[in-house]
């Protein structure tokens, strides 16, 4: 006889609007233009996702000038490119379809701002992530200073000399770390400018919440979600800091941990925002193989945002 073991699932979890849209965006310019449609870089962090395009025609390159044929169309991902990647399309004459984030799209066009009213800009985030890459494109560098931690923020010179300090972020990240350093900015910096609104994503704050909510509750989590997914990865610092030390990053190679499933008595369960719900159902398909569960969803808050397609795909 199995083992009785309570099966915690965090909700919301998944597929964001961003994502939908990037994905349906691909979708969509295949139905609309034939194959091949190329697509630069990952549309979205999840192996599922892009050999499931794959399969449908889209083809993943790096950089544009790998694209063979240039009459096909090219897609860039949902985590936003430097403007000189538009530039040097709209200079081969490709049709290109932007599928970057609203919610990205709203971070560079505050640095934009920024810059032009000659603010020394801060940008909180992680190094050589795409969406980083593509929002310290957007601008003169002499504008703009990313920064990773308090270390960072220490060693910050400002780049224009002037008294005006902004900061701004990426949308992925931590909620929790991000206002420990955002304090500390504001410890520095009195006159420090605010976004208006909080450029960390309504998704990824509210998946963080969610699984905060059953954290404590678990003996083990698990988070589907890829290693290169930022918001995958911060949902397991978040589960750990939240009262389950045993937490867990499932991604296409992982090996599933039977040993620890058996050895449980309440696991965790959530998804990046690039992670099919597919996976999900896989995983417990998985976890029921060797234990008996119990699937209890946690619902903190209904997602309804629905973001537009571009015009160009009508």
């Amino acid at each position: 006889m199995k083992k009785k073991v309570k099966v915690f699932l965090a909700s919301p979890r998944g597929f964001c609007a961003g994502v939908d849209r990037a994905v349906e965006i691909v979708n969509k310019a295949i139905n609309k233009f034939g194959t091949p449609v190329y697509v630069r870089h990952e549309i979205v962090h999840n192996k599922y996702v892009v050999e499931t395009l794959e399969k449908k025609g889209a083809v993943f390159i790096n950089e544009i000038d790998e694209i063979k044929d240039k009459k096909r169309p090219v897609i860039f991902s949902a985590h936003g490119v430097p403007k000189q990647v538009i530039n040097n399309a709209k200079e081969l004459n490709l049709l290109y379809v932007d599928a970057t984030c609203p919610l990205v799209t709203k971070v560079h066009r505050e640095a934009e701002i920024l810059a032009r009213e000659e603010y020394n800009i801060i940008f909180i985030g992680h190094k050589n992530h795409p969406e980083v890459i593509g929002t310290l494109g957007q601008i003169d560098p002499k504008y703009i200073t990313l920064i990773e931690n308090k270390t960072d923020v220490n060693n910050y010179k400002k780049k224009i000399n002037n008294d005006k300090i902004a900061y701004i972020t990426q949308t992925t990240l931590s909620v929790d770390d991000t206002k420990d350093i955002v304090d500390y900015l504001k410890e520095k910096f009195k006159n420090l400018r605010e976004p208006i609104k909080s450029d960390i994503c309504y998704a990824t704050s509210n998946r963080q919440e969610a699984v905060k909510e059953i954290a404590r509750k678990c003996d083990i989590f698990f988070i589907i979600g890829s290693r290169r997914s930022s918001n995958s990865k911060r949902l397991v610092e978040v589960a750990k800091k939240n009262g389950c030390k045993d937490a867990f990053l499932i991604h296409s190679d992982a090996e599933i941990p039977y040993d620890k499933i058996k050895a449980s008595n309440t696991i965790g369960l959530s998804s990046g925002a690039s992670a099919p719900e597919i996976l999900v159902k896989n995983l417990l398909n998985n976890i029921q193989s060797c234990v008996d569960i119990d699937v209890e969803e946690i619902t903190i808050k209904k997602e309804n945002i629905i973001f537009k397609l571009p015009s160009i795909l009508n």
